[in-house]
């Protein structure tokens, strides 16, 4: 299944992230693709909320992976400064294909093989704030579909 949705602001960005959790199956690996603030670590905050994450949410730029519990595991990737041999050496593929896992994955094209449960988002801007989110569900990890009334609660 694949959607487009627009965000007018940072906080349907959050808000679209929660609408993901709330349908997202175990054991997803979620690719976040976009440029320098595109919104992933945003979406990724609104994912963590959704998965009753309640710690603060940053991006782990330096930190490369932070791990959160809430009612799923969620381990938050920024691949950006690393290379899958990197990934590979630190034992990350291990997250990656946990089934109890979600992997919110920043950069992931670092990545030449992606887990078979995948689902994919790209944040593209369109303006000083607003994006477009492009998301496809190429690992059948939506458990439900997203209908159009879940994805536009994201902008009201």
């Amino acid at each position: 299944m694949n959607y487009t949705i627009l965000l007018p602001d940072e906080e349907a960005t959050v808000r679209l992230g929660g609408s993901i959790a709330a349908h997202l199956k175990s054991g997803a690996f979620i690719a976040l693709r976009g440029g320098l603030g595109a919104g992933k670590t945003v979406l990724t905050r609104g994912l963590a909320r959704g998965l009753g994450v309640r710690e603060r949410i940053a991006s782990p730029t330096f930190t490369v992976m932070n791990r959160y519990e809430g009612d799923k595991v969620l381990c938050h990737f920024d691949l950006y400064r690393v290379t899958e041999e990197d990934c590979l050496q630190a034992g990350f593929d291990e997250y990656f294909f946990d089934p109890a896992v979600v992997c919110a994955v920043e950069w992931s094209e670092r990545l030449t093989q992606l887990p078979p449960n995948l689902l994919i988002v790209e944040l593209v801007p369109t303006g000083e704030n607003t994006r477009t989110a492009h998301i496809k569900d190429e690992g059948n990890v939506l458990d439900g579909i997203l209908d159009e009334k879940q994805a536009s609660a994201c902008i009201q």
